[in-house]
């Protein structure tokens, strides 16, 4: 099988959910490193690939598709074997709720703080904190009930969520206070053929 192609930035949670989704399919895999520091990301090659100028993007045989949930969708569909994205009409959905979470309140929480501290955004820390930990508790409290996040076993949902949630105490976003999201993050952890997200001297994480 020809290798797939991914245009990514190691420190990018967008860009490592889909590395992570490639490496637990366990699918040869080509890593281009977008300098996103350098502009890389808006340059006309790179918006050739994907006009809205983001990483990730993958090229699979000739397709070209950028959007990390939209590439996890594309990834569990054709090659996850039934695993991972369900088909039936409440389990889809269950997935898709989780989904629009990844790419809501968490990018916007644990992201957005991580976002503050690794590369300096000016958001306002104390806000974005505050709105992080106030999400972080109703998904605490829905772990509490399932293993993950929309099924009783992983699906893309725990893969687009894991690497903000991981990664927020670099953000200043303590885990200490959710039991079951870190026994979540390890059992995700545990999957054969995990990969992690390089960690930042950031935030709390100085101190880890």
């Amino acid at each position: 099988m020809q290798a797939i192609k991914l245009y990514n930035f190691p420190r990018s949670g967008h860009a490592h959910r889909v590395e992570l989704m490639l490496s637990l399919l366990q699918l040869p895999t080509e890593l281009i490193f977008v300098d996103l520091a350098k502009g890389a990301h808006k340059q006309a090659d790179f918006l050739a690939l994907n006009p809205f100028g983001q990483v990730p993007v993958i090229e699979d045989q000739g397709m070209v598709l950028a959007d990390s949930n939209a590439i996890l969708v594309y990834l569990a569909q054709k090659y996850g074997n039934g695993r991972w994205l369900p088909t039936d009409p409440v389990g889809a959905a269950k997935v898709q709720r989780w989904l629009s979470v990844a790419a809501g309140p968490i990018a916007f929480g644990p992201g957005r703080a991580r976002l503050i501290t690794v590369f300096g955004a000016p958001y306002n820390a104390e806000e974005v904190i505050a709105y992080s930990h106030t999400w972080l508790k109703v998904i605490d409290q829905e772990l509490g009930a399932t293993a993950y996040l929309a099924a009783n076993e992983p699906t893309i949902a725990d893969i687009a969520a894991y690497s903000y949630i991981a990664h927020a105490p670099e953000g200043n976003v303590s885990l200490d206070d959710y039991a079951n999201i870190r026994a979540w993050l390890a059992r995700i952890e545990a999957l054969p053929g995990f990969v992690g997200m390089p960690r930042t001297v950031a935030g709390l994480q100085k101190t880890a």
